[in-house]
């Protein structure tokens, strides 16, 4: 019987596998062919050749003579190199790839490819040259728009909707690799919201499908032929992939393409605050149960959040659309319309609030910004002397505490840490070696403005909320600081 039994258990597991096999391989396929697809969609693809003129060297070994060598005349006469060196002008050429989106000519490609261009030209898979003008271009993006006039409707492509390809799904990328034109390769998306620090709007769609150097500007197709991605980066050594590209998603760079297209320039949404990632050290410090949202650091002065978001407000939604980390809010805000009433829910104090703010627009809100930054030319403000309570006295046990020291800011440490005359506040005078405070970042010459969103004016108040802090029994202070430039941001420090 228990022979039996095993011989039933053996059949019953065989049975199973002989089920899930199908299965699995019904899974692991892929398409049988993407021929009729690429014969399909290649003539819109384009490569692109970009020219301009660069110092360059060049010339050939000729002696140099001491000066005063009375054969100095002669052998300038007739060395070969004169009117070369370094005020020679040489040609740089580039590859890229495009895409044609419109029958009258609009191409689209990576503003990289096309960056210092003073001549552009766009190649056909017939092999027709065209020249191109540059439309519009965008460096956060990474995007460029061109024209091309070739006397004809031109095939093109239609953009697809990236927020439907998943990862697994199936990709094709079509371009100009080594400048070897009409390239095919095929591949899944790997990833998705990929951040890789070249941007603010970072969001790549992460694919295997070889991408190689003069592939940036090309579509990344889907399997109905709808361009989902802008192939844009690669992880390579010398040129050459490892495997791993990155995408521009379409429905982040369409309206991108469309202001460009349409004004030559881009009309994002701006609302006018810094604003810095909410760690761990400060959501403890905070006594937050989650890392959400952006904390709000600067409020520029004319902007759309003055008088409405105040520094260390912690934005959790705009418009609606949660703020899971504080990169989803700057791409949020500048793909909404300039001008548009926004809802946007803070969390000030404890406790949430919404706001209406009116957007403004970032390409202006940016030359306000630079102009708020200008130097001051007006006389500096006269020094105020410290108290007798409080001159250059360190609280006592702070370096314990929170890794630091501090003392009333006055003119000789105004002197000795280059910190300008309008700024004022409790300066860091002594950090303390490996300490938490030491590894966040903290120097001496910083300004400590607040601790736990709470204002301070004395070393007494500082030290007094520290002690709160502790006797509260929270792992963090959370410290907004400003540097000798101006420049203020928030630090959480674990208490010791």
């Amino acid at each position: 019987m228990r022979t039996a039994g095993r011989v039933l258990r053996s059949l019953a597991v065989a049975g199973l596998l002989a089920m899930s096999v199908p299965a699995a391989s019904v899974y692991a396929k892929g398409p049988e062919s993407v021929a009729a697809l690429a014969e399909q969609l290649s003539p819109a693809v384009v490569n692109i050749g970009t020219s301009r003129r660069v110092p360059g060297g060049g010339g050939v070994p000729f002696p140099d003579l001491p000066d005063g060598s009375p054969l100095e005349d002669l052998f300038d006469e007739h060395n070969p190199n004169n009117g070369l060196g370094e005020e020679q002008m040489q040609e740089a050429r580039s590859l890229g790839s495009g895409f044609i989106i419109s029958a009258d000519g609009i191409v689209v490609t990576n503003n990289h490819v096309i960056e210092g261009a003073e001549e552009i030209e766009v190649y056909l898979t017939d092999g027709t040259r065209l020249p191109a003008t540059i439309v519009g271009k965008d460096d956060k993006t990474d995007l460029a728009v061109l024209k091309v006039d070739a006397g004809h409707e031109l095939p093109f492509v239609e953009f697809g909707d990236s927020d439907s390809a998943v990862v697994g799904d199936w990709v094709m990328a079509i371009g100009n690799p080594f400048g070897l034109g009409g390239s095919v390769t095929l591949g899944i998306v790997s990833a998705r919201n990929r951040d890789i620090q070249s941007g603010p709007y970072d969001q790549f769609i992460q694919t295997d499908a070889a991408i190689n150097q003069g592939n940036s500007g090309g579509p990344l197709f889907d399997m109905d032929g709808k361009v989902v991605g802008i192939n844009t980066a690669i992880i390579a050594r010398g040129g050459s992939s490892l495997g791993i590209g990155f995408a521009v998603p379409m429905n982040l760079a369409k309206p991108v393409i469309d202001q460009l297209a349409e004004f030559g320039e881009t009309r994002r949404g701006w609302l006018g605050v810094g604003i810095q990632e909410v760690s761990e050290d400060i959501a403890s410090s905070l006594g937050l149960k989650s890392t959400a949202g952006a904390l709000v650091i600067d409020v520029t002065k004319g902007g759309p959040s003055e008088g409405q978001v105040v520094e260390g407000d912690i934005i959790l939604e705009f418009d609606g659309k949660p703020i899971a980390r504080m990169r989803d809010l700057p791409r949020v805000v500048a793909e909404t319309e300039v001008g548009k009433a926004v809802p946007v829910k803070i969390l000030r104090n404890g406790g949430e609030q919404t706001l209406s703010i009116t957007l403004g627009r970032l390409e202006l809100g940016e030359q306000l910004i630079a102009k708020n930054n200008a130097p001051a030319t007006t006389a500096p403000a006269p020094a105020t002397e410290p108290t007798a309570t409080e001159e250059e006295t360190p609280a006592l046990g702070l370096p314990d505490l929170v890794g630091f020291d501090v003392a009333l800011l006055d003119e000789d440490k105004r002197a000795e840490f280059g910190i300008a005359p309008e700024e004022d506040g409790i300066v860091v005078t002594s950090v303390k070696s490996g300490s938490d405070a030491d590894q966040k970042g903290f120097i001496p010459g910083l300004l400590v403005t607040e601790v736990n969103q709470k204002e301070i004016g004395t070393v007494d108040e500082l030290s007094e909320l520290v002690g709160q802090a502790k006797e509260a029994g929270r792992p963090a202070v959370l410290f907004k600081v400003i540097d000798p430039t101006g420049t203020s941001r928030f630090i959480a420090v674990r208490l010791g």
